[in-house]
């Protein structure tokens, strides 16, 4: 080969990553016309008051460029929702940024945060995007394994990982993938770990509507010496059901949050303009508080079935719209495999836990989203039945 017909060759920092088990399991599911219980996203239909202040505004506008960190009724009620669930206050004019997608907000949190060799502490299972994104800016993730079946925290654990390095810890509750939420006694642990410390809290809060149990339902915020030092992450995906218009947020003090919108300019400067406005009026007039309601209806009706008609073992989750099946007792198969010919053979796609873990996996466990309708869901159960 000549070397002008050479292909280029391209080393990024994220040359190693490869395509998502999310794209992966949600296209084989489509390939083979299965029940997809995988990927995260519901498919019953978006409140139509919200769809008319959508249409309201494709008509009417404004249809520029909304303002850097969000158009401003949108942060003002996203601050009182804030002030009203938690009891923590945010001023809306210096402490919120909306982003696109609770991800980039993720992203752009670890961007203005983490420097080479700077270590951050994550709980696993998690999140797929917290590593490579660790690593592009290069830091390096250190793992702790959550325990295996109710998905607690070692606390002696983090003890003995917290180092001079460390510069973040993420937080994720309620849980992806395992669906637990943290208790008031985690929170404080965590608290006295960093109280007088330089280290930052990366709270992925994306289901903090979606606790079936609104009286645990917990929050950084609500903490005094985790809440000065936390960026906290939302999702109108999660919130309202329409993933597919990737709006988010992230709530910080001032100081971090300046750092934050340096960052946030450059990445996609502001976010869509209309569906904001449509957000800011709808929001005050939503009953957030039957969310975690729906869900729970969802949870038990689907654990239940698992449990009565199935060989899976189903283990309880307390919030999301996520279930964690054991099928040990099945098939000692890996959990790529077996996820792959679940769906491939039995018409039913869910996710490994696998791929969201670093440390090798000891326990054989798939996860299924529940955040589907009724047919849904009893297609599933029927699919898993059969195995």
């Amino acid at each position: 080969m000549s070397e002008s017909n050479k292909p280029i060759s391209l080393n990024g920092n994220l040359s190693h990553v490869k395509e998502t088990i999310f794209s992966k399991m949600t296209a084989l599911a489509n390939t083979h016309q299965a029940v997809n219980l995988s990927q995260g996203f519901p498919d019953f239909p978006t409140d139509p008051e919200l769809l008319e202040r959508v249409k309201y505004y494709g008509e009417h506008g404004p249809h520029q460029y909304a303002p850097m960190p969000g158009q401003a009724d949108f942060r003002k009620v996203l601050c009182e929702i804030s002030e009203a669930v938690f009891d923590a206050p945010y001023e809306e004019n210096h402490e919120i940024c909306v982003t696109a997608g609770a991800t980039q907000a993720l992203g752009t949190a670890i961007a203005c945060s983490i420097r080479e060799g700077d270590e951050v502490i994550v709980f696993s299972p998690a999140y797929d995007s917290y590593f490579p994104m660790i690593e592009l800016y290069g830091g390096t993730p250190i793992t702790i394994k959550l325990q295996h079946p109710d998905y607690s925290v070692d606390w002696e654990m983090v003890k003995r990982l917290i180092s001079h390095r460390t510069k973040m810890i993420i937080v994720n509750s309620p849980h992806n993938p395992s669906g637990r939420t943290w208790k008031d006694e985690d929170f404080r642990q965590l608290q006295e770990l960093v109280s007088g410390s330089n280290i930052l809290i990366l709270a992925d809060e994306v289901y903090e509507h979606l606790v079936f149990d609104s009286n645990q339902r917990r929050s950084v915020r609500q903490y005094p010496e985790l809440r000065k030092r936390s960026f906290v992450v939302g999702s109108l995906g999660k919130t309202v059901h329409v993933t597919g218009w990737k709006i988010g947020y992230c709530l910080a003090p001032e100081v971090l949050m300046r750092e934050f919108k340096k960052v946030h300019q450059y990445f996609v400067f502001s976010v869509n303009h209309p569906l904001q406005c449509a957000l800011a009026d709808y929001l005050p007039t939503a009953n957030l508080s039957d969310l975690g309601k729906l869900f729970k209806n969802k949870h038990d009706w689907l654990f239940n079935q698992i449990l009565s008609r199935t060989r899976f073992k189903p283990l309880p989750s307390e919030g999301t719209y996520f279930m964690l099946l054991d099928y040990s007792e099945i098939s000692q198969e890996p959990e790529l495999d077996f996820a792959e010919k679940l769906t491939v053979e039995h018409g039913i796609a869910s996710i490994p836990l696998s791929p969201f873990y670093r440390d090798p996996v000891d326990h054989l466990v798939l996860r299924l989203c529940f955040a589907k309708n009724d047919e849904t869901l009893e297609r599933g159960v029927a699919a898993l039945a059969k195995v």
